[in-house]
């Protein structure tokens, strides 16, 4: 099998230098070319074609997400961030990967720069496998005029892709929405930003889950990032939020198996549950328990993934009632949960 072709593009000198020293030290990847700006970029993709590009956010002459978006309008091709993972620079790199970056992984201090570029290559690897979908593919669905919640919940999963997944899909949720709760893979830096960003462009109110809050009609919830394992548990006064402090799950905290086996608990056959595109296996056995305990299971079809791995987990062990496009998946969470309307003549 030949070597994974990689271009490198990044305004610093220095930085090109040691992500090129990281990579070469991978026999299955091959550096064919740097670059110091989108420009360079631009003419080193005609000359060298490479299956990979590592793309950095702040640079001159064009930024990286001005780069990437004509980039995914004219040649779509697998691009992975290499940014500083700071709240400050969140909003950026979501929507690079709302663009359709494969993943973004943080620009070490020089004093860590082997630990800092660790999972680089693996994610170089995963993103030449993967499948990118063409700006065409990315249209979005109206939410339904009328939509008339019947009580359940819905829980989702999703990792690598699933910015766009859940971008795409939540603005065609109604702002009644039912109850949504969502563990997505990111760093604990992006979870507060990508909430505020979902929450502007949404109907319903999405913000960060709290410890304790209640579910309620309308708010969608998502897990922060880090330390912490989102629950639903059953009290008194009804469903809420727990934020669960325990090791990590599959490697994930927040682990997507975590949610949706204190789903299967809390809500039994009043919930919907969706797994979306990812690396790995996490949220399959925990999708399997809310179908067992009676609730309704949708996974997003291979064609539409960006790595079909979560969800080919999840339907293998037979946890998926159905597979569809990442088009159809909110249209049919909203049948299952609820009942959407026709307006009347």
């Amino acid at each position: 099998m030949s070597a994974i072709r990689v271009l490198i593009v990044d305004d610093s000198a220095t930085m090109r230098v040691l992500l090129t020293n990281a990579l070469r030290r991978e026999p299955d990847l091959e550096v064919v070319g740097t670059a110091g700006d989108p420009l360079e970029a631009r003419e080193a993709i005609k000359r060298l074609a490479p299956d990979v590009i590592t793309l950095d956010v702040e640079m001159p002459h064009m930024n990286g997400i001005e780069f990437l978006e004509r980039l995914m309008r004219l040649r779509p091709m697998p691009v992975v961030m290499v940014s500083t993972l700071t709240q400050s620079g969140a909003e950026t790199t979501l929507r690079a990967l709302e663009l359709g970056a494969f993943d973004c992984v943080g620009k070490p201090s020089m004093a860590h720069a082997n630990s800092g570029f660790a999972e680089l290559a693996g994610k170089i690897r995963a993103a030449a496998a993967s499948r990118i979908r063409p700006v065409a593919d990315r249209s979005l669905t109206p939410p339904p005029a009328r939509f008339r919640p019947s009580g359940k919940v819905v829980a989702i999963g999703s990792s690598t892709g699933g910015v766009e997944a859940l971008v795409l899909m939540l603005q065609a949720f109604p702002a009644n929405c039912p109850p949504t709760v969502i563990t997505q893979h990111m760093p604990a830096t992006f979870t507060k930003s990508f909430a505020e960003r979902l929450d502007r462009i949404s109907p319903p109110h999405v913000s960060e889950a709290e410890d304790g809050a209640p579910l309620e009609i309308g708010r969608i919830y998502l897990a922060p990032g880090g330390a912490r394992h989102l629950e639903v548990v059953k009290g008194a006064s009804g469903l809420r939020c727990r934020l669960l402090e325990a090791e990590p799950v599959n490697g994930h905290r927040p682990s997507v198996d975590v949610l949706f086996d204190s789903v299967a608990r809390a809500c039994r056959a009043e919930a919907v549950g969706a797994i979306l595109t990812g690396m790995g296996r996490d949220g399959a056995q925990g999708l399997l328990s809310m179908r067992q305990a009676g609730a309704r299971t949708l996974g997003q079809d291979m064609a539409s993934c960006v790595v079909y791995g979560m969800p080919k987990a999840a339907f293998e062990a037979g946890a998926v009632e159905r597979q569809l496009p990442l088009g159809r998946m909110t249209g049919e969470i909203l049948n299952l949960s609820g009942e959407i309307q026709k307006e009347s003549v």
